[in-house]
């Protein structure tokens, strides 16, 4: 590909004369850095811009076949920022011996680990820094033609087809190209492959360069996902979409103008209209869902795993709400500073793990004071007793402080305590814990040993202990309990209805069980189902869990607040999330989703080059307990490029505004556990009907792209079709 059409696709040209757009010039020259793990572990290795302006090339700068070998691929498509200096714990190990201006680190999305790195000279480093930033943004500012016009061949050339070429001339031989299919699961019979070899090889030579190979695998081969349907809104839709100029003057759409709306966000399942801040923002914090971390400052599980402030970064970026503090507390609370309102303006909850004397609790206050400033929340908004909790929308980018607060009756306190009575997470939770084995602790004993100075922090998240439900509307709003994943599961199959009628005026956090060493999570579903607040779950821990989780915060803009249906938020709410004989917040509704066809779906066995994926899908129901079920499509074997399964799946919902849809592409093996390919969850409040795609996400969350998924979704309730928001209103008008 050449590099002016290169520069063209994504937003520049070689002839500009921007910083960031120099910085690409220079990052295609390549350049020696050295790679920083740790003070002791730091290796030399070369970077280079390939000419499609989104892959950079970093291998060893050693000569040997071995160091070669271990090269990879960073694709700029999957890094989330790039931080200057020695923000990172590795950089800042050397921080003292080299110049801090000449380092920089690329940071992923998902759980890849960040990059770590140390260029010649601080020009050298600005240059990349500029240059990975400027071609990010090109990326994401790419509108839908431009990426449908680079995807398809930079997919198959600058990273497929660099690994399939063994001997790197830049050529292919029919081996080569044999092995190019099996990298993007297409299993094709060995005459029809030498035909197609044979018809693409114009030159005669045997090998293919990269204008045959694009012939070879074209975009319209790559994208074409196999459907044809009626368009509504043609004209718009034409202008919007179609590529060709001549097709879009005599007004009709080609196969790859189709092919782009498809997989288009006005084709998505996901309803677009949720992905911004579409909720009532002004109700009482009690009637909202919010995002919560668990174990924030892990990275992994809590007997291996290292401590690092780079999990509140990932977290805060993704939208959560109330992160747990440990770690040392200065540098915790400065990450927290920089990035509490990246990802959404409303309030953050700092849930204090204290493990400190009375004198270090009086530290850790003025930190907080001196180093979040104004956006720390020290008082209340009012001075008018309080009767339900501020709002989101009031409590806009402030941080709130949940822990103990004293008690007024018991005066003002000695200082004189030799540590904090909490020696650890699981005491600290346990206080607030409704479990009958847990021996209740004195409130005044408990305080005694608190900071008044950090008390004082302590404004509309006050932990107190669970006394049960017994004048629930009595107490006070501000007052909020921490429940074990045990604890809280009784009270919700037990007492169900009482525990959503708390849940509407009080907050309640929800933690995993002590004995969870592995840092697994438990369902955050059924604590949804009971009205609880904040579910906090172990972010660095990927599977169903935070699938679940991600999807719930899917919608409203993905900015840490879902707010619960209305049946949820009144004191005297009469839902219970174990009755199964109707009632409040029932309303029986059909879901029909026609699996179609799937699309470029990725090898799992990477190491085995002829291994295909034999792909089946599951669709799963997570809600109250009546509504929970899954069914799945059958395999397709061999066929992971573009698999059709046609398969209609009918499930039936009684509370439909807490239930979330779950999309599973799995490979399916005969002999063991099947492999996860991909997945992709949201709520059933958001989901689209009429075809659709669905693009796919990794176990980490982070994008499969280009893996889809084609559907079709029918919803009814009681026998009558549900209209999608638009379609009410272009009724509407039509009828005025």
């Amino acid at each position: 590909m050449k590099l002016e059409n290169t520069g063209k696709a994504l937003g520049f040209h070689t002839n500009d004369q921007s910083g960031g757009q120099r910085g690409v010039q220079w990052m295609m020259q390549g350049c020696n850095m050295v790679k920083v793990r740790s003070s002791r572990w730091q290796k030399s290795r070369h970077l280079r811009l390939l000419e499609d302006g989104l892959t950079v090339w970093c291998e060893s700068t050693k000569s040997s076949r071995k160091a070669k070998a271990r090269r990879h691929v960073i694709a700029v498509t999957e890094v989330e920022c790039v931080r200057e200096g020695c923000k990172s714990e590795a950089l800042r190990q050397i921080s003292g011996t080299v110049p801090e201006s000449h380092c920089f680190t690329v940071v992923f999305k998902g759980v890849r680990k960040s990059l770590d790195l140390l260029c010649p000279s601080e020009e050298e480093a600005r240059r990349w820094v500029s240059g990975l930033r400027t071609l990010k943004n090109c990326v994401s500012n790419m509108s839908q033609k431009e990426k449908l016009d680079q995807y398809p061949f930079i997919l198959v050339f600058n990273v497929v087809v660099r690994r399939a070429d063994q001997n790197q001339d830049g050529k292919m031989s029919y081996d080569e190209v044999k092995r190019l299919l099996q990298m993007i699961n297409i299993d094709l019979s060995e005459q029809y492959a030498r035909n197609l070899f044979k018809r693409c090889d114009r030159s005669g030579d045997g090998r293919l360069d990269h204008v045959e190979i694009e012939e070879f695998c074209p975009p319209d081969f790559l994208g074409d996902q196999g459907e044809d349907a009626s368009l509504l809104h043609a004209k718009k839709l034409i202008l919007t979409y179609e590529l060709n100029d001549w097709a879009q003057t005599n007004q009709f759409m080609t196969q790859n103008g189709f092919t782009m709306y498809m997989l288009s966000l006005e084709n998505d399942v996901f309803n677009p209209d949720h992905a911004r801040v579409h909720q009532d923002m002004t109700r009482p914090l009690s009637h909202y869902f919010i995002s919560s971390s668990h174990n924030t400052y892990l990275t992994k599980d809590q007997v291996t795993s290292a401590s690092s402030t780079e999990p509140y970064i990932r977290a805060l970026n993704q939208g959560c709400r109330c992160v747990e503090l440990d770690l040392p507390f200065r540098e915790v609370i400065e990450t927290i500073a920089h990035f509490a309102f990246k990802a959404s303006p409303y309030p953050l909850v700092l849930s204090l793990e204290n493990h400190c004397s009375v004198e270090q609790q009086a530290v850790m206050a003025k930190h907080l004071r001196t180093i979040l400033g104004n956006s720390l929340l020290t008082k209340p908004l009012s001075d008018q007793p309080l009767k339900e909790l501020p709002s989101p929308e009031e409590l806009k980018y402030r941080i709130l402080v949940k822990g103990k607060k004293h008690t007024p009756h018991l005066g003002q306190l000695s200082k004189t305590g030799s540590s904090a009575s909490f020696s650890s997470s699981s005491d600290l939770e346990d206080l607030g814990s409704s479990s009958k084995n847990t021996p209740k602790r004195d409130p005044a004993k408990v305080c005694s040993k608190l900071s008044p100075e950090l008390s004082e922090l302590v404004v509309y998240c006050r932990s107190v202990p669970f006394t049960g439900f017994e004048n629930t509307t009595e107490k006070a709003p501000n007052e909020m309990s921490s429940f074990s994943e045990s604890d809280a599961l009784k009270l919700i199959k037990d007492s169900g209805k009482l525990f959503v009628r708390h849940n509407s005026r009080q907050l309640s956090r929800i933690y995993p069980s002590g004995q969870r060493l592995q840092s697994s999570n438990y369902d955050p579903q059924e604590m949804w189902n009971g009205g609880c607040q904040m579910v906090a779950l172990n972010f660095q821990t990927p599977g169903e869990q935070m699938d679940l989780n991600q999807g719930r915060f899917l919608q409203n803009g993905r900015c840490g607040y879902v707010l619960k249906p209305d049946f949820m938020c009144s004191p005297s709410s009469e839902f219970n999330p174990e009755n199964t004989g109707g009632g409040p917040g029932h309303v029986p509704t059909q879901l029909t989703i026609r699996i179609i066809s799937a699309q470029q779906l990725p090898k799992i066995n990477t190491e085995k080059a002829s291994s295909i994926v034999d792909p089946q899908v599951w669709v799963e129901i997570h809600g109250v307990d009546i509504d929970n079920a899954k069914n799945k499509t059958q395999r397709i074997d061999n066929n992971g490029f573009n698999p059709r399964w046609d398969c209609t799946l009918s499930f039936q919902l009684q509370v439909p505004e807490l239930a979330l849809v779950r999309f599973v592409v799995e490979d399916h093996d005969h002999t063991a556990k099947n492999d996860f390919v991909g997945q992709f969850t949201l709520p059933f409040t958001s989901l689209r009907t009429g075809y659709r795609h669905i693009h796919l996400l990794k176990a980490d969350g982070s994008s499969l792209s280009p893996a889809t998924l084609f559907v079709h979704v029918k919803v009814a309730r009681r026998g009558v079709p549900i209209k999608t928001v638009s379609e009410r209103i272009a009724s509407a008008k039509g009828k005025a």
